[in-house]
């Protein structure tokens, strides 16, 4: 599986969010360190789910890791997060 489907799969899987954007921004990286020829090693993601309500901002971005878990987030060179409820 992609790491583009798996982030989405985990994240809708832990949070069903009412919207879910990813972004493969590794082309963009070409030259820079942990860029990867075809791609999938830089990402944004932008996130929106009832269950950030109330949590802080290092709430949600801690919260977003553990539901990708080590395995994913140690394929990933780089992960841009926009987290909010």
């Amino acid at each position: 599986m992609r790491i583009a489907a798996e982030i989405r799969s985990r994240l809708e899987a832990a949070f069903e969010p009412s919207r879910l954007e990813i972004v493969d921004n590794s082309e963009s990286h070409r030259g820079h360190a942990g860029h990867r020829e075809g791609g999938e090693s830089h990402f944004k993601v932008l996130i929106r789910a009832a269950a950030f309500k109330e949590m802080s901002r290092m709430e949600r971005h801690r919260a977003v890791h553990a539901a990708l878990g080590d395995d994913l987030v140690g394929r990933i060179h780089a992960l841009a997060l926009d987290v909010a409820g």
